[in-house]
């Protein structure tokens, strides 16, 4: 079994044409973050079929919350499994066994403790968020279904599908999210309006999640039960620790990816924030957008998300052709979505506003910001292929750099200052002005730290096989 996992991450790593490995990753990778937008939709949009503006505002309150989540899995997930691409373009499987338990065991125990601290501390958090007398319950049913009770298998369903990724099985990894978001999607109303009573909808939303995510980690163990005892990623915590120097290797690239998910998060919030000083038709306009741009951005991140193993398997195997190529291609490949994306929602705008709601109104002043803030998409992705590409190659200072300097110098303020020069539109313009020169610094650094792949050791070049403990 050791043999044949080995001969399929070369075949991917190694053997494959760029356009094919890519492909191979690339493909179930948009697939599965085109599935999770869709599913982060759900939950809303089948609550918000009982017309309780209260259900509705519950669910709303607990989303920062249910993103800290998603955060404490990138901190795990994708500072264990850069590092794992990287072990194996070195030959050192065995220590990537120990990094894959190692990155395992860290996302089971932070989310157990996030989990434990939710459910110690309720009541005060959930104020803090905003829940008064006729939000708190419903608040608290879906916190209890959804963090409490669902934050470990949503944790570690991520974790694990980062991992199994990072060897080159990109379509098991995207199958387990990919199964846990339709399942989500067709739990929710059975839960909510069959087998529940009524005013108990938010919490079968809650359970609805909190199964699908239970089923997905299901799925994952049992990929990894079928790879076998000698595949590089392993559960089993007999494979012992990794070394000192590979531990802080995870945590230098996982906490700058978590550090710039909460970021992306803070500043729609803030958009939101400001939005809320002009009139409501503004504010659910600029909600509507925000869902519609995210469909290319995460095909983009879904092009990163595949790039990173190959990337960093050829950087640290000193294969610097390779490795450029798969980074030109997956750039280019980006650059082709965004520009899609221009074309068509400039040309659709009004049609792709109607899909959420049918007041003119409010679709006529969507589909005006919707043709504004689209322009920005090339430059999102530029923006974030940048930090995907540097937490690749483990620079993971750069890459919180990078992510540090976009949200909290760059688009943040830029919100408040277009907001105060122009205006209500000066909000919309934001991304694109601050991109722009997001843009500009990250060249800038791609260039002075530009990736030169290390030359492989003749120790590591011939170093025997290891037998898997």
């Amino acid at each position: 079994m050791q043999a044949k996992e080995k001969a399929l991450q070369k075949d991917v790593f190694e053997n494959l044409p760029i356009p094919s490995a890519l492909r191979k990753m690339i493909l179930p990778a948009v697939i599965s973050q085109l599935i999770v937008l869709i599913y982060n939709m759900a939950d809303t949009f089948f609550v918000g079929q009982t017309n309780n503006p209260y259900m509705v505002a519950s669910t709303s309150l607990i989303l920062p919350v249910f993103n800290i989540t998603l955060c404490l899995a990138g901190l795990a997930g994708i500072g264990g499994g850069s590092l794992v691409s990287r072990l194996l373009g070195q030959n050192q499987q065995q220590e990537a066994r120990r990094v894959s338990a190692f990155s395992l065991y860290l996302g089971l125990a932070i989310s157990a403790l996030f989990a434990g601290g939710m459910a110690a501390f309720m009541e005060p958090i959930l104020k803090l968020l905003g829940a008064g007398e006729n939000t708190y319950a419903y608040a608290r049913q879906y916190a209890l279904c959804v963090i409490v009770a669902g934050g470990i298998p949503t944790v570690l369903s991520n974790v694990l599908a980062n991992l199994i990724r990072s060897i080159g099985r990109s379509k098991e990894a995207s199958t387990g999210i990919i199964l846990g978001g339709l399942l989500n999607i067709a739990l929710d109303p059975l839960f909510m309006f069959v087998l529940l009573p009524d005013g108990y909808e938010v919490l079968g939303a809650g359970l609805a999640t909190c199964l699908s995510n239970c089923i997905a980690l299901t799925f994952f163990l049992v990929v990894l039960a079928r790879m076998g005892r000698g595949a590089a990623i392993t559960i089993s915590p007999r494979v012992g620790l990794p070394q000192k120097r590979n531990v802080i290797a995870v945590f230098g690239v996982g906490i700058p990816s978590a550090i710039t998910t909460l970021l992306f998060d803070l500043d729609y919030v803030v958009i939101d924030k400001l939005m809320v000083s002009y009139h409501d038709l503004a504010l659910a306009a600029v909600g509507i957008v925000l869902k519609i741009e995210r469909f290319p951005l995460n095909v983009g991140v879904g092009i990163c998300q595949g790039m990173m193993p190959l990337v960093g398997y050829n950087y640290s195997a000193g294969n610097r052709d390779r490795m450029n190529q798969a980074i030109r291609l997956s750039r280019w490949l980006g650059l082709v979505v965004a520009g899609v994306s221009i074309v068509l929602y400039e040309l659709f705008a009004l049609q792709f506003a109607q899909l959420f709601i049918s007041d003119p109104q409010t679709v006529e002043l969507a589909s005006q910001f919707l043709r504004i803030r689209v322009l920005a998409t090339p430059l999102m992705f530029l923006s974030f292929f940048t930090v995907y590409l540097f937490q690749a190659l483990g620079k993971g200072r750069i890459a919180l750099f990078l992510g540090v300097t976009r949200w909290l110098v760059l688009n943040i303020p830029m919100l408040f200052l277009l907001n105060a020069l122009v205006g209500m539109f000066g909000l919309v313009w934001a991304q694109a002005a601050a991109d722009s020169l997001t843009v500009l610094l990250s060249f800038y650094i791609y260039w002075k730290y530009r990736p030169v792949p290390r030359q492989p050791s003749r120790l590591e070049e011939n170093a025997p096989e290891h037998n898997p403990q």
